[in-house]
């Protein structure tokens, strides 16, 4: 039985691959990038193929029977992800796992929050057997922060004061896992941290773990903007992230206990909190 892995090579697709191949599982990841694929660990079968071009979909999809679905943020992630729906259906899937977000109901004005909308409907109408993660805030979405907290003692993401329930990509990967062998068939599970952080919680917890200060950048979302102008981050992109960022300095991302429960139940244990993975990155970094 062969499980498709889209987004394989990625932060948590790879976290996916690694631990389905810890259970003996035949997988199956695709990729544009020959390179990439020989990343991949041994016995991992890799696919030249891209959710853009259809004649790599027989390639991608023949004889795979379950899917774990991420698509990467993208101008044409609804296309991708609607093609991965249909594909699975005409060949004849057993279960897709997707990863979609936390309430990604309160965002439909997002770009990528409303593309993911979007796919859970096809996928709830489709017929076929369905289970949506859905994460919070990655924890590890700070390694990219590395420099300007180390070197210049700032935490740059505008995550605002109201809070989010962060969680771990580790955690995220074992959830879809658990989802994929099955018995989460129709659930709909939001992937949250054990706890509620704003902006200056997360800067003071790296001051803590690195014994200096660490100061939070704030919320102004227009200097924000300009500073992803200057690293060279497309405009598309920084708009898209903008409406999510105000999203979340307005409303926040907080999960419900019934949702902190939810995430308990799939990983058979307790989520891992933010300050355990900044000690256990602060640590890597020193």
């Amino acid at each position: 039985m062969t499980i498709l892995v889209v987004g394989g090579t990625g932060q948590v697709g790879s976290e996916v691959v690694k631990r389905l191949v810890r259970r003996g599982e035949r997988v199956r990841v695709p990729s544009r990038s020959e390179e990439r694929l020989g990343e991949l660990p041994h016995g991992v079968e890799g696919v030249v193929g891209d959710l853009t071009d259809p004649v790599t979909y027989p390639a991608i999809f023949d004889g795979a029977e379950r899917m774990f679905l991420l698509n990467a943020l993208t101008t044409d992630e609804l296309q991708q992800g609607l093609a991965a729906v249909n594909e699975a259906r005409r060949a004849g899937m057993r279960h897709v796992v997707y990863q979609s977000i936390h309430d990604v109901e309160t965002g439909p004005h997002v770009p990528h929050f409303a593309s993911k909308i979007a796919v859970e409907y096809a996928l709830r109408e489709s017929g076929l057997a369905w289970t949506f993660v859905r994460p919070n805030n990655f924890h590890q979405n700070d390694l990219a922060l590395r420099e300007a907290i180390v070197d210049h003692g700032v935490y740059p993401a505008p995550l605002g004061t109201v809070g989010l329930s962060r969680v771990d990509v580790r955690d995220i990967a074992d959830a879809a896992v658990a989802a994929l062998a099955g018995g989460w068939e129709g659930r709909s599970i939001d992937l949250v941290g054990p706890d509620v952080l704003t902006g200056p919680e997360c800067a003071a917890m790296w001051s803590e773990a690195l014994g200096r200060e660490v100061a939070y950048g704030g919320d102004d979302l227009d200097a924000w903007t300009e500073q992803m102008r200057g690293f060279g981050l497309p405009d598309w992109l920084t708009y898209d992230l903008v409406l999510m960022w105000r999203l979340f300095q307005e409303e926040g991302l907080a999960a419900s206990e019934e949702q902190l429960d939810a995430t308990r139940e799939i990983l058979g244990r307790e989520p891992i909190s933010f300050r355990d993975f900044v000690r256990e990155t602060a640590a890597s970094w020193s």
